[in-house]
């Protein structure tokens, strides 16, 4: 059978070379791949894997052999999951490999932002030393109050080494979650964004994207933040208006920011609309990579692999997602 993968620059071999070795042709595809493009190479495919590209309507009604189209990796946004269903396709992502992996690189930007680690390397790098003055006055995170947007199973991770772990208050905001839930975890919920927003000295975000969370953290959200907190994003660029959180950093409306995802990817020092982030002494940047071990990519590869055998051969698909947009 044929199988189109796309966003070859996340490598799986371990992907890559089962499904070959099983007999099946695989069709690797650079990120960014126009759709016309991807429509020519699915023409005739059983299978698309696809992490990034987005797998539109026309696409998925170019494809009349497609038989299911698996996210390697946990967001869905990128699928046209309507007109998937409307063609009897599956659709499934793997929604549990890096719950940890990217809790501990939400954690670690957070770490570094309050630590002011990223200016203080520049520094050393730059000059050798530098004396204590005020420009280098770090945080504690002990006995801050961390508000955490988005309780799923990556939200619950973050709480546990925030709450347990470095004696962080610990708020947080999620409809879909119950307060009991949320008590289980070191949560305390609070029904409203922007009471969260107004006393977080932390606000990080690990909601799913989806229409009605689209620049969830606008200037409204943004102005009712304190001029001490920092946002956290390790979720989905889109979340955040990201003009907005740029003249907001810009005029120090917030302390600073820590991103590892963006809603035009790759960043870019020059031509991208959020370039002058770069400039930015209280901005920590990281592309998109906090999933990105040795252990989560194992995981990754041997349950795709799971997936992609299940609708190959005709079996039932086994969606542990709980996004009900695959339910």
């Amino acid at each position: 059978m044929k199988i189109v993968r796309t966003d070859r620059e996340l490598q799986t071999p371990h992907i890559d070379a089962t499904l070959r070795a099983a007999g099946h042709e695989l069709v690797l595809l650079p990120d960014g791949t126009p759709e016309d493009a991807l429509i020519e190479a699915v023409r005739d495919a059983d299978l698309i894997l696809m992490c990034y590209t987005p797998v539109t309507a026309r696409v998925i009604a170019a494809a009349p052999r497609l038989r299911g189209i698996v996210k390697y990796g946990v967001g869905i946004d990128a699928i046209d999951i309507p007109a998937a269903r409307a063609h009897g396709i599956h659709v499934v992502n793997v929604p549990e490999y890096a719950e940890e992996t990217v809790a501990e690189g939400a954690f670690a930007l957070m770490i570094a932002l309050a630590k002011k680690l990223v200016p203080l390397s520049r520094q050393m790098a730059r000059d050798g030393w530098a004396w204590p003055e005020p420009r280098w006055l770090a945080s504690d995170i002990a006995g801050k109050t961390v508000g955490i947007v988005g309780c799923g199973r990556i939200g619950r991770s973050m709480a546990r080494m925030a709450g347990a772990g470095f004696r962080a208050r610990v708020i947080g905001f999620d409809p879909h979650v119950p307060a009991d839930d949320m008590q289980a975890a070191g949560i305390e919920k609070r029904e409203r964004l922007h009471d969260l927003l107004a006393k977080a000295d932390v606000v990080t975000l690990h909601a799913v994207l989806t229409p009605e969370t689209r620049h969830l953290i606008g200037p409204p959200e943004l102005a009712a933040m304190k001029p001490t907190a920092v946002l956290i994003n390790t979720a989905r660029g889109a979340l955040v208006d990201e003009p907005a959180l740029l003249e907001a950093l810009e005029r120090g409306t917030i302390a600073g920011a820590a991103l590892d995802v963006f809603a035009h990817e790759p960043l870019a020092r020059t031509g991208h609309p959020l370039s002058r982030l770069y400039e930015m002494e209280n901005v920590l940047l990281t592309p998109h990579l906090t999933f990105y071990t040795h252990e989560a990519m194992r995981r990754l590869e041997e349950e795709t692999l799971e997936r992609c055998f299940e609708i190959l051969e005709g079996r039932e698909v086994l969606v542990k997602s709980r996004d009900p947009r695959l339910g």
